[in-house]
């Protein structure tokens, strides 16, 4: 396993580590059982960060890692998020009493007396605007509730803003072959200021797999059904923004990547981890055969400048005209 720092903090987590909306629910059915397999599989890979959220499944993820991790807590690092159990455009939803009841349902399901990495859960840019979470946060990390605390954003635009507040050390992004934005836009920034990221929606839900068709279907409550064209949140969750039948014929011409790296998961988790900004990826799963499979994009190889110049005029000429959302 490779261990990258996050940000300026002295965590070093694993370059490839695991998103958890996955086993909590909005993918599809879950076996909860190969589920913690999963879990303990990926640590004795040598991952030892795990990304989750209060609403993933109404808090079943971060009790599957309270199940898996709460033994570990000096080992195994906890990134988890809040706010959109509530009103997200509420300031209320955001004020002392709120985070706090927030932050200790999650420690409650996780079975630990201090969160890793707090994270406000994709709020409206007003919110970040405004700033008054952030101090919030700063009491929480002042009393160890919380050891840091970021963002997850949807837009470089809010990123931006967020790294304006010194206490922000980390931002979770859409970072994908398809989501090429940030190279230029944020990432010189977030390497000066130290600000870790963690790149989300790796595979573009899927489609960076190769292994849909334009015939594929998903299950009634999974997001790639009820969310691909942004019905029930931000657009750019669900197929990095792409309309599905587009994202589908753009992952055809990607097929090149996976020559002498096994397959198109393997080199698309491979690319985003030749850029030193990225502190990790964070792949979803459901099954053993996935964590490994993603873990595996380690031990490929990297990509040549050309190939690397390749897949940006690929997304300049290609993609970026189709992306839908703010990005």
């Amino acid at each position: 396993m490779e261990y990258r720092r996050l940000g300026s903090t002295e965590l070093e987590v694993s370059a490839v580590s695991f998103g958890t909306w996955a086993i909590g629910g909005d993918w599809g059915p879950v076996d909860e059982d190969e589920a913690v397999r999963a879990i303990y599989r990926a640590i004795d890979l040598g991952v030892n960060f795990f990304d989750t959220a209060d609403i993933y499944g109404g808090g079943r993820s971060e009790e599957l890692l309270r199940k898996t991790t709460a033994d570990k807590a000096d080992e195994i690092f906890i990134a988890t998020k809040f706010c959109r159990a509530g009103d997200l455009h509420d300031p209320a939803n955001y004020s002392e009493k709120q985070v706090r009841e927030y932050c200790e349902g999650s420690l409650k399901r996780l079975g630990r007396e201090r969160i890793d990495l707090y994270q406000i859960h994709c709020p409206p840019t007003e919110i970040l605007r405004d700033g008054s979470v952030f101090e919030v946060l700063d009491k929480l990390q002042q009393e160890g509730k919380i050891r840091y605390y970021g963002v997850s954003v949807e837009s470089v635009e809010e990123a931006l803003i967020c790294m304006e507040y010194p206490g922000v050390r980390a931002l979770q992004v859409i970072f994908n072959i398809f989501r090429q934005k940030l190279i230029d836009e944020l990432f010189p920034v977030a390497k000066e200021k130290g600000v870790g990221l963690l790149a989300r929606v790796p595979l573009a839900s899927g489609l960076l797999t190769g292994k849909f068709t334009k015939e594929s279907r998903f299950a009634e409550d999974d997001h790639r059904n009820y969310n691909r064209d942004g019905q029930a949140f931000n657009v750019g969750e669900t197929f990095a923004g792409l309309p599905f039948e587009k994202g589908v014929e753009l992952a055809d011409q990607l097929r090149w990547i996976a020559e002498g790296r096994g397959s198109m998961a393997r080199a698309a988790l491979r690319w985003i981890l030749e850029f030193d900004a990225v502190s990790c990826v964070i792949p979803g799963f459901k099954t053993v055969a996935q964590v490994e499979e993603n873990v595996a994009a380690l031990d490929v190889p990297g990509f040549s400048p050309e190939e690397m110049a390749r897949l940006a005029r690929f997304y300049r000429d290609e993609v970026a005209q189709h992306i839908r959302g703010p990005y």
